[in-house]
């Protein structure tokens, strides 16, 4: 009997050190992501017309959703941690406090980092129709017709065209397509790779690390083109000029 009780005494033992081993030499963190939105640098204010952008139209906001996939987390002196966490994909919307913030789950190498790099949108492996499920991020589907797949961005709200009418406009994008003779020859993929190597952060043992993502809405329609709402109207759903002017602006909106 004192044998037994022995042997398992020693593999208790054995366990708990084990496991204070693993504790105790622990190399990971976590990180966390909020997202936020601006005008020009200040904070968006809805449902007003206030804001001015480069061709002068004079517009409000009333939603902003969009995906973002593919993180990347580019270590400082070389290296790179693909995130795995949902899928590598999140959803955002302004009236959905929940998306605010990518708690990602996975664990992360401790160190210093440098950049960051993600997909706006879904790349094509990820942009297919019913690869969501459940809302929110299934109310973002893309029609069937039109290629398939999500919305990648959806800004909505109001713009006073050259006529003074106070007009809506659905700032969309997603698969856009190629016509002849009014059939849709070709889809074309237009999520795209961003690179920001202004952020900075580390990774600390045990702890959360928080990183801020801002999205300024006003560069959606500069740099390097000036979006002029008179000229490209108020849906875009099945215009890939306007869809590839979007595409390069996007480049700079977020910081």
């Amino acid at each position: 009997m004192k044998r037994h009780i022995g042997i398992v005494f020693s593999v208790v033992f054995f366990a708990l050190f084990c496991y204070s081993c693993q504790k105790t030499t622990s190399s990971d963190g976590k990180l966390s992501i909020h997202f936020a939105l601006s005008v020009d640098g200040g904070e968006v204010v809805f449902d007003t017309l206030q804001y001015v952008n480069a061709a002068q139209n004079q517009y409000e906001v009333n939603e902003v959703k969009f995906f973002i996939s593919d993180l990347k987390l580019y270590k400082h002196g070389g290296g790179v941690v693909s995130i795995q966490d949902n899928r590598s994909t999140h959803y955002y919307d302004a009236a959905l406090s929940s998306t605010h913030i990518w708690n990602i789950t996975d664990a992360i190498d401790i160190g210093a980092y440098d950049s960051i790099a993600f997909v706006f949108g879904l790349p094509p492996e990820k942009n297919v129709t019913g690869f969501f499920v459940n809302p929110p991020e299934n109310n973002m589907a893309w029609p069937v017709y039109l290629g398939g797949g999500y919305h990648y961005l959806q800004i909505n709200g109001y713009w006073l065209r050259g006529d003074s009418v106070r007009t809506p406009f659905n700032l969309h994008t997603g698969i856009g397509q190629l016509y002849e003779n009014e059939q849709i020859i070709q889809y074309i993929p237009n999520h795209f790779t961003l690179v920001l190597s202004n952020k900075s952060f580390e990774i600390k043992e045990g702890t959360t690390t928080s990183l801020t993502l801002t999205m300024d809405i006003n560069q959606w329609f500069t740099s390097p083109h000036n979006y002029n709402l008179d000229e490209w109207g108020g849906s875009i759903m099945q215009n890939q000029e306007a869809q590839e002017i979007l595409k390069e602006n996007g480049q700079t909106v977020f910081h």
